[in-house]
């Protein structure tokens, strides 16, 4: 195993992949000269050149378009957003043409894409900077969506997503780009629609996905120094889901708390919250509680900003309403 960060894992998953695939090309803002907004695809451009790492003008629509195209004709494309807001200028394309072209054509042509870039808040980006849009997404038939939480599952779910053959959305954090964690050296992949269980534990289910989950590991250290012990679960891909995994959890611990950095209004822990109270209502102990951000836009303010996002002090609490304490 080797110790590196998020946006190192990104990197070598693409190139690994590009190596692997020549058909396989990356397309976004500032990717190429700049090596990546994030630095995502640092030493990409020198070492595939610019036919197939790819600087696009600030055109969303266009480029996701091209990209779209492209994989009728045999290619493989990676198209980064500088951040998912950005891809509301481009979502016609995703959502019209990417998720559908499959059964549109019926099945004469497949949309091997993966859309990727920053999802959710970063800190005092305001409003329209800071928006988590994957139920969005996930409410589309014909896209798989995935959240990686670290540096293992980032690599190895990436590669799984270039691999695939329809689209996929994946998003990351621009907080979690930094992040440091032990990847195998050998080549991997990790199949998407299969959440981890990150922590055992008997008393309680915490389900979540992305940058928020960490909120839950602060949560399930305090929470152990009363004896209340946790299990936690991270979804990794939103779409497919994987409610097996959810459900016997569930049914083990008997309760469930839901956190996601999102809006509260039907949303991927209002899914999992029905999908629960239909298939595993008998085993629950308490009612599900689902924590989201607050039904606003995000502040720019700070002290309102935390506020509006969820953090473990709400992890607590919502664990000790379902255990009744």
């Amino acid at each position: 195993m080797k110790t590196i960060q998020f946006r190192e894992a990104i990197c070598e998953a693409m190139s690994e992949e590009m190596r692997r695939d020549e058909s396989i090309y990356l397309m976004g803002e500032e990717v190429a000269e700049y090596n990546g907004a994030y630095k995502a695809s640092k030493g990409m451009l020198d070492e595939f050149g610019a036919k197939r790492v790819i600087d696009t003008p600030i055109a969303e629509l266009g480029f996701a378009g091209i990209a779209i195209g492209s994989t009728m004709t045999g290619n493989r494309p990676i198209v980064e957003y500088m951040t998912f807001n950005f891809s509301l200028v481009g979502i016609d394309q995703i959502i019209n043409n990417a998720a559908k072209i499959r059964q549109m054509s019926g099945g004469q042509f497949k949309c091997p894409i993966v859309f990727r870039g920053p999802t959710a808040s970063a800190g005092q980006l305001a409003a329209t900077h800071s928006q988590a849009f994957e139920s969005w997404f996930a409410n589309t038939p014909g896209l798989k969506v995935v959240v990686p939480s670290n540096p293992y599952d980032a690599k190895g779910l990436l590669k799984a997503a270039i691999r695939d053959d329809d689209p996929v959305i994946f998003m990351e954090s621009e907080q979690m780009y930094g992040d440091k964690g032990e990847v195998p050296e050998g080549e991997y992949t990790i199949p998407l629609g299969v959440a981890d269980i990150k922590r055992e534990g008997t008393d309680v289910t915490i389900v979540s996905f992305g940058k928020i989950i960490k909120e839950a590991y602060k949560a399930a250290d305090e929470l152990a120094k009363d004896g209340i012990s946790c299990e936690i679960i991270d979804l990794r891909t939103v779409r497919p889901l994987d409610k097996k995994a959810v459900l016997e959890s569930v049914k083990k611990t008997n309760r469930l708390v839901v956190l996601e950095e999102a809006w509260p209004f039907g949303n991927v822990s209002t899914e999992l919250t029905y999908i629960v109270q239909s298939e595993a209502f008998d085993y629950l102990d308490a009612p599900v509680v689902k924590i989201n951000t607050a039904d606003t836009p995000a502040p720019y303010s700070p002290v309102l900003l935390a506020e509006w996002l969820p953090d473990y002090t709400e992890v607590i609490k919502a664990v000790k309403k379902v255990m009744y304490k």
